[in-house]
């Protein structure tokens, strides 16, 4: 197998409601909360109406998005053995992933996020972690991690306990390994274990300018540079209009950010840019191809709604 996803398996639940709702349930219009109580997951979930259930979650999108580039995949995500757990394993089925995982009952429910949209087409969105925040050690195959050319974990999952030894467990059995930082709030709350395994662990790095320079505490972009020729490992950063950036050891490769898009929705933006950069890594593509692919990835999915094509 070309690579697994190791990462959050997060069923993406789209209903369709009214600004009232929004209103009603104390949620901010346009933003993400993550909510903790199930009681109260429960409650906003039962009063609502289901468009189209998704198989999400960031890695879990962008292993479809090397899915549908014909890439060899698969993904390890923990489910419990409800509703959403089988919608959650059919979905991936449909995308050609293979899903290397064996649900059963557990005591949360399967990780959910609700995304409402309203009557403008803003998208409010509710997630609930479940189960999938509890990912273990004992949930990872190590055959199909040692069978796969790379390893792709993402930083939204790390967490002090299982997480971090499901973590360790697979960047110790894996040929190559590749990680995304997530996001800066990620970065900040795990600043001096994700510093370590980007220096130390991982072989591929994906970030968007924030993070990185949150990552390392430096005062501008020549500092992240130097920082990635420093510790010679593989950097792809993105940088909003700037373009992207690719710095693996000491050759590093710019591209511009495509102009004139009819964007739509940056969901899946960041996702979609590994699944490009990561298509070409795998097939051998140029540092620069690496890029023009990924590229081309996020500026189609931007201008869609959704994070699957």
């Amino acid at each position: 197998m070309k690579i697994l996803g190791i990462g959050n398996a997060i069923v993406d639940v789209i209903c369709k409601v009214e600004d009232e709702f929004i209103t009603r349930n104390n949620l901010t219009k346009g933003l993400m909360k993550l909510v903790f109580d199930q009681g109260e997951f429960s409650n906003l979930l039962s009063s609502l109406k289901i468009e189209k259930t998704i198989s999400g979650g960031s890695v879990a999108n962008s292993i479809v998005g090397l899915s549908q580039l014909g890439d060899k995949v698969g993904f390890i995500g923990k489910i419990s053995d409800d509703n959403f757990g089988i919608k959650y394993e059919e979905g991936l089925k449909k995308e050609n992933v293979n899903f290397f995982y064996t649900k059963k009952k557990e005591l949360l429910p399967t990780g959910t996020c609700l995304i409402l949209i309203t009557p403008d087409s803003e998208r409010t969105m509710c997630t609930f972690l479940g189960t999938a925040g509890k990912i273990s050690k004992d949930d990872l195959d190590a055959e199909v991690i040692k069978k796969s050319d790379l390893v792709f974990l993402e930083g939204y999952l790390w967490d002090e306990g299982d997480p971090k030894e499901a973590f360790e467990k697979a960047i110790s059995l894996a040929n190559k390994t590749a990680m995304s930082l997530s996001d800066k709030f990620c970065v900040d709350r795990h600043k001096p274990n994700f510093l370590n395994l980007v220096k130390n662990k991982l072989d591929l790095v994906f970030a968007n300018e924030g993070e990185i320079i949150s990552l390392i505490d430096a005062k501008n972009f020549d500092e992240v540079i130097s920082f990635g020729k420093e510790i010679k490992k593989h950097l792809i950063i993105t940088r909003g209009e700037r373009g992207a950036i690719s710095i693996n050891k000491n050759k590093i490769e710019e591209i511009d950010a495509k102009k004139d898009l009819q964007v739509v929705d940056l969901t899946g933006a960041g996702d979609l840019f590994a699944s490009g950069y990561l298509h070409g890594f795998i097939n051998n593509f140029s540092q620069k191809e690496c890029l023009v692919k990924a590229t081309e990835m996020s500026s189609k999915i931007i201008q869609q709604i959704g994070a699957r094509f």
